[in-house]
């Protein structure tokens, strides 16, 4: 039986508290060479403890505790992002089965893959007419590239031995797919919602500053427009510590399917 604490998470909570630490000393510092327009950790405690006193309120659609915001970003993010991996992973596997679906397709992809999400929420706001449909929308469109990518590289680089045994033995194209494909692939394509989980993540900030409504994103700028930029460091460490958490997630799917664990 594997111990809980070991020497290796031992030196990971270190390394880990000697970050924070290292941050919080930058942070201080950029406080007083701004002469405190920035304002500093303690500062910004004392204003993070207060909000975390009553997270959930609801006075209205200006006036919203933190933790509303953070789940109605929550919930953009994963809808966004769990359309956009059902859009990535079926194309993903038909680009990485057939050569010619993947020249067909990959200029394509190369085109759009680099558009900003800021390009796309005109676009999303003409298709959907709703702020909140556009969000979505851009969450979908930007995130999906790396998890296409990766699964598509995942079913290409699938060797020829596999491919023989599924011949050999008389392999329908569904047993294929759940008995050789899908297990070579899949951590090829955990990768790849790793890396657009992280990119969803990202630009719901910018789409909620442009929609507007609710969100972290919008919390953002709204504490902005108030002059409380105390909130505003507050929303950034929870963006980061969100982000983070959700990496981590992921990071242990993709261990627990990597095949040198197996």
């Amino acid at each position: 039986m594997k111990k809980i604490f070991n020497i290796q998470s031992l030196y990971s909570i270190l390394f880990f508290t000697g970050s924070i630490i290292i941050l919080g000393l930058i942070w201080q510092l950029v406080s007083i060479i701004t002469e405190k327009e920035i304002p500093g950790p303690l500062q910004t405690w004392v204003v993070c403890k207060e909000m975390f006193t009553t997270p959930f309120y609801d006075n209205g659609p200006n006036d919203k505790g933190i933790g509303n915001q953070l789940m109605s970003s929550l919930w953009r993010v994963f809808i966004g992002f769990g359309i956009g991996s059902l859009i990535a992973i079926p194309l993903g596997v038909i680009m990485g089965s057939s050569k010619f679906m993947m020249r067909l397709f990959d200029p394509i992809v190369q085109i759009l893959r680099p558009v900003s999400p800021l390009a796309w929420f005109p676009l999303g706001l003409l298709a959907f007419k709703a702020a909140a449909g556009a969000t979505i929308f851009i969450i979908t469109i930007t995130s999906l590239w790396p998890t296409l990518i990766n699964t598509s590289f995942g079913v290409s680089s699938i060797p020829q031995d596999h491919k023989n045994v599924g011949k050999a033995f008389g392999f329908s194209k569904l047993k294929y797919l759940t008995k050789i494909l899908i297990p070579y692939s899949l951590p090829h394509i955990i990768t790849g919602l790793r890396l657009s989980i992280g990119i969803a993540w990202m630009v719901i900030v910018a789409g909620e500053m442009l929609s507007g409504g609710s969100g972290i994103g919008f919390f953002v700028w709204d504490s902005w427009n108030g002059l409380s930029l105390e909130k505003i460091l507050v929303a950034i460490l929870i963006i980061g510590t969100v982000g983070l958490l959700l990496d981590k997630l992921f990071n242990v799917v993709q261990h627990a399917f990597a095949w040198e664990n197996k």
